[in-house]
């Protein structure tokens, strides 16, 4: 198993970084042994990764970050770096391996201090591996000055150092920025490849693996969760039950609230994983005993955590509910394929009786005004919109068409 096989659907990404992976061997090697280097090597220090939300961005800055690491005696005999056995590899796929820093944030976004603590790092040389390499899941969500001083770090970076940034498109991205990196673009993969990973290291039923990858139309990650995890199931069911109980007008704001009330409690879900494991860290790092008092001095660092979890709670309740919307999304899709006659596969077979009696009670130019309602609540939601309103206002529009 090579660091590659995860990597679902990309041929194409998976051969160039191979190569780049393979060169930055060569180079490292040459570099050690006082060697000169080759010219026209298709390693660089600066990558930037795109494409749909579930394509495996991460997937790929991660598989390429092991390869990069990779210490396999293979290598050689000719052998290409990303073997997935050796301690370079599996330790980087793992997430422990002191050269290989994997930012993601689950908050609303990437701010300049966090960044400048990555900047410092990426000026270090490998304290073990061959590589320093920083990868950075959500480079979109980096504020304009956080943007601004990663550029100095990309325009000048350190010999060993590489950064991976992944984003959904290019436009996410600062233009000084996506303009020094080397852009890999991912499509979203095939369902039957999705299904077949499901299948293959996930352990899932066949008929539910294809199930969850038709529904969620290749998006790895949803797939994933959708095929394992009960409540996710439950929460997708009702969610597609909205177009149908939007008949009045008691109706639609008994939906939107409940399709609110579901994004807060996935959002309570997690923070009662997370926030008390979290806090009860931070107290016993600071000197604190349980049920006593926090010493002096610690109150600032208690509310920098508080802050930290409310906002790490509204991301994840917006998140939520944009999964809610992207379902309902799909099912007017669904809808407007019937009307229209189209021969694309329907992705919501399960609900394949809603799907005929929306079809059948509306029409094509009905179903694209509800499609851009959904729209237009994600886009009011993005612009801080109070999430009922903006839901609220959406509901009405689905059930006037």
């Amino acid at each position: 198993m090579t660091v590659w096989d995860d990597l679902v659907g990309q041929d194409r990404v998976r051969e160039q970084l191979a190569a780049a992976a393979k060169d930055a061997d060569a180079l490292v090697t040459a570099v050690s042994h006082g060697e000169p280097v080759e010219q026209g090597s298709k390693m660089t220090h600066a990558w930037l990764f795109t494409g749909p939300p579930g394509s495996g961005r991460s997937t790929a800055a991660r598989a390429f970050a092991a390869a990069l690491q990779c210490t396999s005696p293979d290598r050689a005999l000719g052998g290409e770096p990303g073997c997935g056995f050796c301690d370079g590899c599996h330790t980087s796929l793992i997430g422990t391996h002191a050269d290989v820093q994997v930012i993601r944030t689950d908050l609303l976004s990437i701010g300049v201090k966090e960044t400048r603590d990555l900047v410092r790092r990426a000026q270090l040389s490998p304290a073990v591996g061959r590589w320093q390499v920083i990868v950075m899941e959500d480079a979109d969500r980096l504020t304009e000055g956080a943007g601004n001083v990663l550029l100095k770090a990309v325009e000048e970076p350190a010999p060993r150092t590489v950064w991976m940034l992944c984003a959904p498109s290019l436009e996410d991205v600062l233009p000084t920025i996506r303009s020094r990196c080397r852009h890999l673009t991912l499509g979203t993969p095939p369902v039957e490849a999705v299904a077949d990973v499901l299948i293959r290291r996930d352990g899932v039923d066949p008929e539910r693996a294809h199930s969850a990858a038709r529904a969620t139309q290749g998006h790895i990650g949803r797939a994933r969760r959708l095929a394992t995890d009960e409540r996710a199931r439950a929460r997708r069911a009702a969610v597609l039950k909205v177009p149908l109980r939007v008949a009045d007008v008691g109706g639609c704001l008994k939906a939107a609230q409940e399709l609110i009330d579901t994004a807060a409690d996935d959002a309570k879900q997690m923070a009662d994983e997370v926030d008390v494991k979290e806090t009860e860290d931070l107290k016993a790092a600071l000197g604190g005993v349980a049920g006593g008092r926090m010493p002096r001095g610690t109150a600032g660092a208690m509310k920098e955590l508080e802050d930290k979890q409310k906002r790490r709670k509204t991301r994840t309740q917006r998140d939520s509910l944009d999964l809610a919307l992207t379902e309902l999304t799909g099912f007017y899709r669904d809808v407007l394929a019937l009307q229209l006659g189209s021969r694309i596969a329907i992705a919501n077979v399960d609900v394949q009786d809603s799907l005929d009696r929306i079809a059948e009670s509306s029409t094509a130019a009905q179903t694209l005004r509800r499609i851009e309602a959904v729209i237009a609540c994600r886009q009011a939601m993005d612009r801080n919109v109070a999430p009922l309103l903006a839901v609220e206002a959406m509901t009405m529009s689905l059930r006037s068409g």
